[in-house]
């Protein structure tokens, strides 16, 4: 079957947000022993960090073909063009070299690319999203899926309107030992869930910046996109977005993404969110960045499960501790331990088991190719990206608020609700 042909199943399919998961082997085998007519076509927007990661995983799986990069920095895209050309020249001989824009627009004009895969800075995940959807594409995002509760909202909804298949890029779902501590406790395994405390980390400071001229091949008023204009100095750019309120969230935004994910899943609310939020923090007093330092957050669910979001770390690393009536489980990045072994043992036939992915693209890859349920949709991840957008609001707002997960407002506060999205600058609005 046709990639086209698979796009008509999955819409007759009605690409239901709660259809069954299930796994294609059919998708998977060594590289090459897919037919190009059944492989995805792939433009990759943002080939940083990241961005290199997500193509050259995109490029290589035997049912997709990287047809497009593209990057404001054309150094970057000269290196990555070369490196798909030289990969398919060795690999996939005949399949025709990859083009190379500055522009995303011509990505998403083209009729022959069926996906994006996205890595920009956070700043313009939402647009790039939305308008790839429009173009007719499906999308893969690096989290998080927007900046604002406004935009991430509009995200989820043109999704589902238009039908395209949408994967966060919130790798931990992928990983088995998360996936496995969220089962335990939907299982009871730790008794009734009372407490969730998120370890990610402190947000970096730095003293006044230098304002040096753009550098030749940055196309500085393109990176800057939606944002506000700002002079541009290197601090700004790069993986240091993040430390920026124009452009992220800090700490909160960029490992909470993942791991206040973890924290949805666990305690099943996925579709829903707190009602209150309460916290403190600190700012830097100078130089460029403007994200939270330190910060304590108690998010309050209507269930009684008190999330903590917090900036030491655990022995270094990134953790979160599920605490219930019956003991605790602590997840870090390769880890799970309990407070007895045996919290930790297979759960039984008859339990509650989660949808399970073992490669987040190959996960989305399967979606686009047969219409199977992806692991992280747009409004799971809208909503675990809220949890988020709700801590650094309160934060910056220095006091207690009230959240109606179902209309996404906040209860008798104008002021915050005023700051649930922002306006951006032409032409790129939603």
């Amino acid at each position: 079957m046709s990639h086209r042909a698979c796009i008509t199943r999955r819409r007759l399919l009605g690409m239901a947000a709660m259809a069954p998961y299930v796994v294609h082997s059919s998708v998977r085998g060594a590289e090459g022993t897919a037919p190009p007519s059944d492989r995805v076509v792939f433009g990759s927007i943002g080939i940083g960090g990241r961005g290199r990661i997500d193509t050259r995983i995109f490029t290589a799986f035997a049912e997709s073909h990287m047809a497009a990069v593209c990057d404001v920095d054309a150094g970057r895209l000269g290196r990555a063009k070369a490196s798909v050309d030289a990969y398919y020249a060795a690999h996939r001989r005949g399949a025709g070299g990859c083009a190379a824009y500055g522009d995303f627009r011509r990505v998403l004009e083209r009729k022959d690319i069926d996906a994006v895969a996205i890595a920009t800075p956070d700043h313009w995940h939402a647009v790039l999203s939305i308008w790839a959807a429009q173009a007719g594409k499906d999308v893969y995002c690096e989290k998080p899926i927007s900046v604002t509760i406004g935009e991430g909202r509009k995200v989820a909804d043109t999704m589902r309107r238009l039908g395209r298949v949408y994967q966060s890029g919130t790798q931990r779902r992928s990983r088995a030992h998360w996936r496995f501590a969220c089962e335990l406790i939907r299982n009871g395994r730790i008794g009734k869930l009372r407490r969730i405390v998120e370890l990610l980390g402190r947000g970096p400071t730095c003293g006044p910046q230098p304002y040096p001229p753009v550098p030749k091949g940055f196309d500085y008023d393109m990176w800057l996109g939606p944002a506000p204009w700002a002079p541009y100095t290197p601090a700004r750019c790069r993986g240091s977005f993040r430390w920026l309120l124009d452009y992220s969230g800090g700490k909160i935004t960029d490992q909470g993404a993942h791991f206040l994910d973890i924290a949805q899943w666990a305690n099943d609310s996925e579709h829903t969110g707190p009602v209150v939020i309460e916290g403190r923090g600190t700012f830097p007093t100078e130089g460029l960045y403007d994200t939270p330092i330190t910060y304590d957050v108690t998010c309050t669910y209507a269930n009684g499960v008190k999330l903590e979001v917090r900036d030491p770390l655990y022995r270094g690393d990134w953790a979160v501790r599920f605490e219930g009536t019956e003991g605790w489980l602590l997840a870090t990045r390769n880890d799970l331990l309990a407070s007895r072994p045996e919290l930790k043992e297979p759960l039984g036939g008859g339990s509650i088991r989660l949808a399970r992915s073992d490669h987040h693209q190959q996960n989305f890859l399967d979606a686009a190719r047969t219409g199977s349920r992806q692991i992280a949709p747009p409004e799971v991840a809208h909503r675990s990206a809220t949890v988020c957008h709700l801590c650094v609001l309160c934060l910056r707002l220095g006091r207690k608020l009230q959240w109606d997960p179902s209309s996404e407002r906040f209860v008798g506060d104008a002021a915050a609700n005023r700051m649930l999205d922002r306006p951006k600058r032409e032409p790129w609005t939603l």
